[in-house]
Protein backbone atom coordinates (compact mmCIF):
# COMPACT_ATOMS: atom_id res chain seq x y z
CA UNK A 1 0.00 0.00 0.00
CA UNK A 2 1.25 3.47 -0.91
CA UNK A 3 -0.01 6.23 1.37
CA UNK A 4 -1.01 9.50 -0.29
CA UNK A 5 1.76 12.07 0.08
CA UNK A 6 1.54 13.96 3.40
CA UNK A 7 -1.21 11.65 4.63
CA UNK A 8 -1.74 11.98 8.39
CA UNK A 9 -4.45 9.38 9.04
CA UNK A 10 -5.09 5.79 8.04
CA UNK A 11 -8.24 3.79 8.75
CA UNK A 12 -9.07 0.16 8.23
CA UNK A 13 -12.43 -1.07 9.48
CA UNK A 14 -12.51 0.10 13.13
CA UNK A 15 -8.76 0.68 13.43
CA UNK A 16 -7.25 4.15 13.12
CA UNK A 17 -3.59 5.24 13.05
CA UNK A 18 -2.80 8.98 13.11
CA UNK A 19 0.46 10.76 12.43
CA UNK A 20 1.39 13.28 15.12
CA UNK A 21 1.50 13.79 18.85
CA UNK A 22 -1.22 11.61 20.34
CA UNK A 23 -1.83 14.18 23.08
CA UNK A 24 -3.80 16.19 20.55
CA UNK A 25 -5.94 13.23 19.50
CA UNK A 26 -7.34 11.97 22.80
CA UNK A 27 -10.41 14.19 22.91
CA UNK A 28 -11.51 12.98 19.44
CA UNK A 29 -10.93 9.26 19.99
CA UNK A 30 -13.72 7.00 21.28
CA UNK A 31 -13.39 6.27 24.98
CA UNK A 32 -11.11 3.28 25.65
CA UNK A 33 -11.63 0.09 27.58
CA UNK A 34 -7.90 -0.64 27.19
CA UNK A 35 -4.93 1.74 27.06
CA UNK A 36 -1.58 0.21 26.11
CA UNK A 37 1.31 2.55 26.81
CA UNK A 38 4.58 1.52 25.19
CA UNK A 39 6.23 4.92 25.16
CA UNK A 40 9.63 6.30 26.15
CA UNK A 41 11.95 4.32 28.39
CA UNK A 42 14.28 7.25 29.08
CA UNK A 43 16.85 6.23 26.49
CA UNK A 44 16.80 9.28 24.23
CA UNK A 45 15.98 7.04 21.27
CA UNK A 46 13.67 9.48 19.46
CA UNK A 47 13.29 13.28 19.25
CA UNK A 48 11.83 14.68 22.44
CA UNK A 49 12.49 11.61 24.58
CA UNK A 50 14.31 12.18 27.83
CA UNK A 51 17.65 10.41 28.22
CA UNK A 52 17.20 9.95 31.94
CA UNK A 53 14.59 7.56 33.42
CA UNK A 54 14.34 9.90 36.42
CA UNK A 55 12.65 12.44 34.14
CA UNK A 56 10.02 10.04 32.80
CA UNK A 57 7.41 10.92 35.43
CA UNK A 58 7.26 14.52 34.25
CA UNK A 59 7.22 13.40 30.61
CA UNK A 60 4.27 11.05 31.15
CA UNK A 61 2.30 13.26 33.56
CA UNK A 62 0.15 15.15 31.01
CA UNK A 63 -0.66 11.93 29.14
CA UNK A 64 -1.62 10.10 32.33
CA UNK A 65 -4.04 12.88 33.28
CA UNK A 66 -5.62 12.93 29.83
CA UNK A 67 -6.00 9.16 29.82
CA UNK A 68 -7.81 9.35 33.15
CA UNK A 69 -10.01 12.20 31.90
CA UNK A 70 -11.14 10.39 28.75
CA UNK A 71 -11.35 6.81 30.04
CA UNK A 72 -14.24 4.75 31.39
CA UNK A 73 -14.75 3.21 34.84
CA UNK A 74 -14.02 -0.11 33.10
CA UNK A 75 -10.69 1.02 31.61
CA UNK A 76 -7.42 -0.84 32.20
CA UNK A 77 -4.03 0.81 31.64
CA UNK A 78 -1.12 -1.45 30.67
CA UNK A 79 2.18 0.40 31.16
CA UNK A 80 5.23 -1.07 29.40
CA UNK A 81 8.71 0.03 30.40
CA UNK A 82 12.03 -1.02 31.85
CA UNK A 83 12.08 -1.84 35.55
CA UNK A 84 13.75 1.48 36.35
CA UNK A 85 11.48 3.43 34.01
CA UNK A 86 8.36 2.01 35.63
CA UNK A 87 9.72 2.53 39.16
CA UNK A 88 10.43 6.16 38.30
CA UNK A 89 6.91 6.71 36.94
CA UNK A 90 4.71 4.66 39.29
CA UNK A 91 3.93 7.42 41.78
CA UNK A 92 2.96 9.79 38.97
CA UNK A 93 0.62 7.14 37.55
CA UNK A 94 -1.10 6.79 40.93
CA UNK A 95 -1.21 10.57 41.35
CA UNK A 96 -3.10 10.84 38.06
CA UNK A 97 -5.87 8.59 39.42
CA UNK A 98 -4.80 5.10 38.41
CA UNK A 99 -4.82 2.23 40.92
CA UNK A 100 -2.09 -0.40 40.75
CA UNK A 101 -3.18 -3.99 40.15
CA UNK A 102 -0.12 -6.02 39.19
CA UNK A 103 3.36 -5.99 37.69
CA UNK A 104 4.04 -8.47 34.91
CA UNK A 105 7.52 -9.55 33.89
CA UNK A 106 8.31 -10.19 30.23
CA UNK A 107 11.17 -12.68 30.29
CA UNK A 108 12.76 -12.72 26.82
CA UNK A 109 15.00 -15.64 27.72
CA UNK A 110 18.73 -16.22 27.80
CA UNK A 111 19.00 -15.88 24.02
CA UNK A 112 18.17 -12.18 24.36
CA UNK A 113 21.61 -11.53 25.87
CA UNK A 114 23.17 -12.49 22.52
CA UNK A 115 26.72 -12.18 23.80
CA UNK A 116 26.36 -8.49 24.62
CA UNK A 117 26.76 -8.78 28.37
CA UNK A 118 30.17 -8.82 30.00
CA UNK A 119 29.59 -9.19 33.72
CA UNK A 120 33.14 -8.06 34.48
CA UNK A 121 32.46 -4.63 33.01
CA UNK A 122 28.70 -4.37 33.68
CA UNK A 123 29.05 -5.38 37.33
CA UNK A 124 25.49 -6.74 37.33
CA UNK A 125 23.54 -9.76 36.14
CA UNK A 126 22.52 -9.56 32.45
CA UNK A 127 19.03 -8.17 31.87
CA UNK A 128 16.52 -10.21 29.84
CA UNK A 129 13.30 -8.59 31.06
CA UNK A 130 10.90 -5.69 30.74
CA UNK A 131 7.78 -4.97 32.78
CA UNK A 132 4.15 -4.38 31.94
CA UNK A 133 2.32 -2.88 34.92
CA UNK A 134 -1.47 -3.13 35.14
CA UNK A 135 -3.55 -0.25 36.50
CA UNK A 136 -7.28 0.39 36.68
CA UNK A 137 -9.11 3.68 36.85
CA UNK A 138 -10.02 4.96 40.31
CA UNK A 139 -13.80 5.19 40.09
CA UNK A 140 -15.50 8.18 41.69
CA UNK A 141 -19.24 8.86 41.82
CA UNK A 142 -21.06 12.19 42.38
CA UNK A 143 -22.54 12.58 45.86
CA UNK A 144 -23.94 15.87 47.23
CA UNK A 145 -21.95 17.90 44.75
CA UNK A 146 -18.66 16.07 45.32
CA UNK A 147 -16.93 13.09 43.72
CA UNK A 148 -16.38 10.25 46.17
CA UNK A 149 -14.68 6.86 45.68
CA UNK A 150 -17.06 4.06 44.71
CA UNK A 151 -16.37 2.21 47.96
CA UNK A 152 -17.28 5.29 50.03
CA UNK A 153 -20.35 5.95 47.86
CA UNK A 154 -21.77 2.54 48.78
CA UNK A 155 -21.67 3.36 52.50
CA UNK A 156 -23.02 6.88 52.01
CA UNK A 157 -25.96 5.61 49.95
CA UNK A 158 -26.87 3.02 52.56
CA UNK A 159 -26.58 5.61 55.33
CA UNK A 160 -29.08 7.77 53.43
CA UNK A 161 -31.69 5.01 53.72
CA UNK A 162 -31.75 5.37 57.50
CA UNK A 163 -31.40 1.59 57.82
CA UNK A 164 -28.71 -0.05 60.00
CA UNK A 165 -25.85 -1.73 58.14
CA UNK A 166 -26.91 -5.09 59.58
CA UNK A 167 -29.88 -4.97 57.20
CA UNK A 168 -27.51 -5.26 54.22
CA UNK A 169 -27.13 -8.91 55.15
CA UNK A 170 -30.89 -9.40 55.02
CA UNK A 171 -30.97 -7.63 51.67
CA UNK A 172 -28.46 -10.09 50.24
CA UNK A 173 -29.87 -13.14 52.00
CA UNK A 174 -26.72 -13.88 54.00
CA UNK A 175 -25.78 -13.93 57.67
CA UNK A 176 -22.99 -11.36 57.74
CA UNK A 177 -21.15 -11.41 54.39
CA UNK A 178 -22.69 -8.24 52.98
CA UNK A 179 -21.65 -6.04 55.91
CA UNK A 180 -18.26 -7.72 56.16
CA UNK A 181 -17.43 -7.61 52.44
CA UNK A 182 -19.27 -4.80 50.67
CA UNK A 183 -19.45 -2.17 53.40
CA UNK A 184 -16.35 -2.79 55.47
CA UNK A 185 -13.85 0.04 55.88
CA UNK A 186 -10.80 -2.21 56.02
CA UNK A 187 -8.67 -3.97 53.39
CA UNK A 188 -11.13 -6.90 53.18
CA UNK A 189 -13.55 -4.87 51.04
CA UNK A 190 -14.98 -6.53 47.94
CA UNK A 191 -16.65 -5.00 44.90
CA UNK A 192 -20.29 -6.23 45.13
CA UNK A 193 -21.14 -8.55 42.22
CA UNK A 194 -24.07 -7.36 40.11
CA UNK A 195 -26.61 -9.75 41.68
CA UNK A 196 -25.75 -8.52 45.19
CA UNK A 197 -25.82 -4.89 44.04
CA UNK A 198 -29.31 -5.28 42.58
CA UNK A 199 -30.53 -6.93 45.80
CA UNK A 200 -29.10 -4.06 47.85
CA UNK A 201 -30.66 -1.44 45.59
CA UNK A 202 -34.08 -3.13 45.58
CA UNK A 203 -34.08 -3.55 49.35
CA UNK A 204 -32.97 0.05 49.95
CA UNK A 205 -35.64 1.47 47.66
CA UNK A 206 -38.33 -0.69 49.27
CA UNK A 207 -37.45 -0.21 52.95
CA UNK A 208 -35.42 3.00 53.04
CA UNK A 209 -36.81 6.46 53.77
CA UNK A 210 -39.17 7.54 51.01
CA UNK A 211 -37.72 11.02 50.92
CA UNK A 212 -34.33 9.79 49.74
CA UNK A 213 -35.38 7.57 46.86
CA UNK A 214 -34.01 6.47 44.47
CA UNK A 215 -31.07 4.91 46.29
CA UNK A 216 -28.01 3.53 44.53
CA UNK A 217 -28.71 5.48 41.38
CA UNK A 218 -25.96 6.55 38.98
CA UNK A 219 -28.16 9.09 37.19
CA UNK A 220 -30.45 10.28 39.99
CA UNK A 221 -33.61 8.96 38.34
CA UNK A 222 -33.55 5.16 38.68
CA UNK A 223 -31.60 2.52 40.61
CA UNK A 224 -28.49 1.10 38.97
CA UNK A 225 -28.99 -1.87 36.65
CA UNK A 226 -26.85 -5.01 36.59
CA UNK A 227 -25.39 -4.00 33.22
CA UNK A 228 -24.48 -0.51 34.47
CA UNK A 229 -22.90 -1.89 37.63
CA UNK A 230 -20.68 -4.38 35.76
CA UNK A 231 -19.18 -1.43 33.86
CA UNK A 232 -18.18 0.34 37.08
CA UNK A 233 -14.97 -1.65 37.36
CA UNK A 234 -12.28 -2.79 34.95
CA UNK A 235 -12.92 -5.94 32.98
CA UNK A 236 -10.64 -8.87 33.64
CA UNK A 237 -10.49 -12.43 32.36
CA UNK A 238 -7.76 -14.89 33.35
CA UNK A 239 -7.15 -18.24 31.68
CA UNK A 240 -5.84 -21.08 33.81
CA UNK A 241 -2.07 -21.28 33.80
CA UNK A 242 -1.39 -17.62 33.01
CA UNK A 243 0.76 -15.87 35.64
CA UNK A 244 2.51 -12.53 35.95
CA UNK A 245 5.69 -13.96 34.39
CA UNK A 246 5.52 -14.10 30.60
CA UNK A 247 8.17 -16.31 29.05
CA UNK A 248 8.21 -15.12 25.45
CA UNK A 249 11.25 -14.72 23.17
CA UNK A 250 12.06 -11.30 21.77
CA UNK A 251 10.47 -10.83 18.36
CA UNK A 252 12.38 -12.52 15.56
CA UNK A 253 11.76 -14.43 12.35
CA UNK A 254 8.89 -13.50 10.07
CA UNK A 255 7.21 -11.42 12.79
CA UNK A 256 10.23 -9.09 13.07
CA UNK A 257 9.73 -6.12 10.76
CA UNK A 258 12.81 -5.05 8.82
CA UNK A 259 13.83 -2.46 6.27
CA UNK A 260 16.63 -3.83 4.10
CA UNK A 261 18.94 -5.57 6.58
CA UNK A 262 17.99 -3.50 9.65
CA UNK A 263 15.13 -3.99 12.07
CA UNK A 264 12.40 -1.39 11.70
CA UNK A 265 12.08 -0.74 15.44
CA UNK A 266 14.47 -1.66 18.24
CA UNK A 267 11.73 -2.56 20.73
CA UNK A 268 9.02 -4.35 18.76
CA UNK A 269 6.66 -6.16 21.12
CA UNK A 270 5.42 -9.73 20.48
CA UNK A 271 1.95 -9.84 18.99
CA UNK A 272 1.10 -12.69 21.36
CA UNK A 273 1.65 -10.54 24.46
CA UNK A 274 -0.47 -7.71 23.08
CA UNK A 275 -3.24 -10.20 22.37
CA UNK A 276 -2.91 -11.57 25.91
CA UNK A 277 -3.47 -8.23 27.66
CA UNK A 278 -6.22 -7.11 25.29
CA UNK A 279 -8.17 -10.35 25.75
CA UNK A 280 -7.65 -10.16 29.52
CA UNK A 281 -9.19 -6.70 29.84
CA UNK A 282 -11.79 -6.22 27.10
CA UNK A 283 -14.49 -7.78 24.97
CA UNK A 284 -15.09 -7.77 21.22
CA UNK A 285 -16.09 -4.32 19.93
CA UNK A 286 -14.42 -2.53 22.85
CA UNK A 287 -11.89 0.23 22.16
CA UNK A 288 -8.11 -0.04 22.50
CA UNK A 289 -5.83 3.00 22.65
CA UNK A 290 -2.17 2.84 21.62
CA UNK A 291 -0.92 6.38 22.31
CA UNK A 292 2.70 5.69 21.32
CA UNK A 293 2.13 3.50 18.30
CA UNK A 294 5.60 2.69 17.00
CA UNK A 295 4.89 -0.27 14.74
CA UNK A 296 1.35 -0.43 16.21
CA UNK A 297 1.49 -4.03 17.40
CA UNK A 298 -1.37 -3.37 19.85
CA UNK A 299 -3.51 -2.06 16.99
CA UNK A 300 -2.78 -5.16 14.93
CA UNK A 301 -3.75 -7.35 17.91
CA UNK A 302 -6.93 -5.32 18.46
CA UNK A 303 -7.86 -5.66 14.79
CA UNK A 304 -7.27 -9.42 14.94
CA UNK A 305 -9.44 -9.70 18.07
CA UNK A 306 -12.27 -7.59 16.60
CA UNK A 307 -11.72 -4.56 18.85
CA UNK A 308 -11.72 -0.98 17.63
CA UNK A 309 -8.40 0.82 18.04
CA UNK A 310 -6.84 4.26 17.92
CA UNK A 311 -3.09 4.83 17.67
CA UNK A 312 -0.87 7.87 17.37
CA UNK A 313 2.71 7.90 16.09
CA UNK A 314 4.94 10.97 15.96
CA UNK A 315 7.69 9.42 13.80
CA UNK A 316 6.82 9.56 10.10
CA UNK A 317 8.85 6.45 9.26
CA UNK A 318 7.14 4.36 11.93
CA UNK A 319 3.74 5.78 10.97
CA UNK A 320 4.18 4.64 7.37
CA UNK A 321 5.45 1.18 8.37
CA UNK A 322 2.56 0.76 10.83
CA UNK A 323 -0.08 1.77 8.27
CA UNK A 324 1.40 -0.65 5.73
CA UNK A 325 1.37 -3.35 8.40
CA UNK A 326 -2.28 -2.75 9.29
CA UNK A 327 -3.28 -2.47 5.66
CA UNK A 328 -1.73 -5.79 4.70
CA UNK A 329 -2.61 -7.76 7.84
CA UNK A 330 -4.87 -10.66 6.89
CA UNK A 331 -7.19 -11.95 9.56
CA UNK A 332 -7.61 -15.17 7.67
Amino acid sequence: MQLPKNSTKFKRDKSVIEYGDSFGFYKAWDKPTVIISDGPYGLGSFPGETRNPDELANWYAPHLSEWFKHSLPSTTLWFWNSELGWASTHLEIVKAGWEFRNCHIWNKGIAHIAGNANSKTLRKFPVTTEVCAQYVKRVEIPFNGNLVPLREWLRLEWERTGLPFSRTNEACGVKNAATRKYFTKDHMWYFPPSDAMIQLAEYANKHGKRSGRPYFSLNGTKPVTAEEWELMRAKFYCDIGITNVWDEPAVRGIERLKTSSEVSHMNQKPLRLMELIIEASSDAQDVVWEPFGGLCTASIAAHKLKRASFAGEINRKFFEIATERLSSYDLF
